[in-house]
C-alpha cells in the first residue's frame, strides 16, 4: 500500500492551522495515504489535496457515499437512518427529489426578512455590552434559530439540541459521540411523531411528512428522521463557522476590511473568498471505492476509504494564485466549500443569505469592530473547520 503518513505526528498545530501541512502534501502530489489524528487514529484513508483532483473525485460515481456498498456501516446510519450524505443514486436521486419539493428556492428566499429580523434582534442584545464572544452571542444563535424555525423545532429544545449537534459533528470522544447520536435519534423520532399527530403545519418538517411524489412515493419514518438530522445539523453548524471564520478573516486583514466597508457591493465576492480561504467544512465525509480505480495515477483498491480535502483543494496554488492570501477581489469561481457534483450542498443558498446578512449588518452597526483577544480552541477532528469562541469589541 506504500507509505502511510500519520497526521497525528503534526500535533495540535495541525488542528490550529492545517494549511501548511496540506501545502507540503500538495508539493509531493495530489493524493496521499494518511492516518487520521486522534481520536480517529484507527482510520487510514486516501486524502485528496489537489483542486483538480478533488473536483474530479467529488463527481466520480465509482466513489460511493454508501458504506453498505463495501459491507460497512457507521454510527450515524445505525442510529439515525439513511440520509443524503450516505446514499448513492438511485436512492440519493429519490431522496433529493422528495426534499426539493419542500425545500424550494422560493422558500429559502422568503426567509430573507426573518433572517434580517433575527440578525437585528441578536445585535440589539449584543451591542450595548461593548464586547462579546461572537460565536455565543451572534454566529451560533442566528443560523440555529433560522433552521429550527424553518423545521419547526420548539424553542425550548434548542439549547439541548445545540449541545448534541456540536458533539455529533466534532466529537470529543467515542462514547460521547455515540450518546449524542442516540439522543438525537430519539429526539427526532419524537419530534416527527408529534408533528404527524398534530396535523398540518407550515414548517418544513411538516411539509416533508406530507410530501408525496407524482408516483405516490414518500419518505419513510426512518428517511424523515435522516432528512431532519442532516437539515438541522448541516443547516446551522456550517453557517456558524462561515460567519465566525469570515469575520475573523476580515479582522485579521484590516486593509481588506477597510475596502469592504468603503464599498459594500464587494460583499458577495468577499463571502465567496471567506468560503475559499477558510471554509466551514475542512474535508468532505468519506467516500469508498466501489471498484478498483486510479486517482491522479494513484491506485485505489476496492473498498478503500477516500477523503476529499475541501480546504486543501481551495488553497491549491495551481487554481488560485497566492492561495494563502485573503483577497476579497479574487475570482473564486470553482471553489469547493459547498462540494461539487451530486452531493453539492442543498443548503448553500440559505448559508449565503445568512452569511451576507449577518456580516453586512454587523459591519454596519459596529463600525469599530475589532478582535478583543485570540480565538478559542479549533474544533476537533477533520470534518468541521471553526473555533469555539471569537472575542470581539466595538
Amino acid at each position: 500500500m506504500g507509505e502511510v503518513l500519520d497526521l497525528g505526528e503534526f500535533g495540535d498545530g495541525f488542528r490550529t492551522d492545517p494549511h501548511p501541512v496540506y501545502a507540503r502534501l500538495r508539493a509531493r502530489g495530489p493524493v496521499h495515504r494518511v492516518r487520521l489524528p486522534h481520536p480517529d487514529a484507527h482510520h487510514v484513508t486516501w486524502l485528496v489535496v489537489g483542486h483538480e483532483e478533488a473536483r474530479a473525485a467529488l463527481a466520480d460515481p465509482r466513489l460511493s457515499k454508501d458504506p453498505a456498498k463495501i459491507g460497512k456501516s457507521f454510527l450515524d446510519e445505525e442510529l439515525i437512518g439513511k440520509y443524503l450524505l450516505i446514499a448513492d443514486p438511485p436512492q440519493h436521486t429519490r431522496l433529493r427529489a422528495l426534499i426539493s419539493r419542500a425545500f424550494t428556492a422560493r422558500r429559502v428566499e422568503s426567509l430573507r426578512p426573518r433572517i434580517q429580523e433575527i440578525t437585528d434582534e441578536l445585535l440589539d442584545a449584543m451591542l450595548p455590552h461593548g464586547r462579546a464572544d461572537l460565536v455565543e452571542s451572534f454566529a451560533y444563535p442566528l443560523p440555529l434559530t433560522v433552521i429550527c424555525e424553518l423545521l419547526g423545532v420548539p424553542e425550548i429544545d434548542r439549547t439541548a439540541f445545540r449541545k448534541l449537534s456540536s458533539e455529533a459533528v466534532a466529537p470529543t470522544g467515542a462514547e460521547s459521540e455515540y450518546e449524542a447520536f442516540a439522543q438525537l435519534a430519539a429526539y427526532l423520532t419524537d419530534l416527527i411523531e408529534d408533528k404527524r399527530c398534530a396535523g398540518p403545519s407550515d414548517d418544513l418538517l411538516g411539509d416533508l411528512i406530507r410530501t408525496t411524489a407524482e408516483d405516490g412515493d414518500r419518505l419513510s419514518p426512518e428517511e424523515l428522521r435522516g432528512m431532519a438530522f442532516i437539515l438541522l445539523i448541516a443547516g446551522h453548524e456550517t453557517t456558524v463557522n462561515l460567519i465566525t471564520g469570515g469575520v475573523h478573516a476580515l479582522l485579521t486583514h484590516t486593509a481588506q476590511l477597510a475596502e469592504l466597508r468603503a464599498d459594500m457591493t464587494l460583499l458577495d465576492g468577499a463571502v465567496e473568498e471567506m468560503l475559499r480561504y477558510e471554509g466551514p467544512v475542512e474535508n468532505a465525509t468519506f467516500r469508498f471505492a466501489a471498484e478498483p480505480l486510479e486517482i491522479a495515477g494513484t491506485a485505489v483498491a476496492k473498498g478503500d476509504p477516500v477523503m476529499v480535502g475541501l480546504s486543501a483543494a481551495d488553497r491549491d496554488g495551481s487554481r488560485y494564485p497566492a492561495p494563502d492570501r485573503f483577497d476579497i477581489h479574487r475570482d473564486t469561481r470553482g471553489h469547493l466549500a459547498f462540494g461539487h457534483g451530486l452531493h453539492y450542498c442543498l443548503g448553500a443558498p440559505l448559508a449565503r443569505i445568512e452569511a451576507r446578512t449577518a456580516i453586512r449588518t454587523l459591519l454596519d452597526r459596529a463600525p469599530g469592530l475589532a478582535l478583543a483577544g485570540p480565538p478559542g480552541d479549533w474544533l476537533p477532528g477533520m470534518l468541521m473547520r471553526g473555533v469555539r469562541s471569537l472575542p470581539v469589541r466595538w
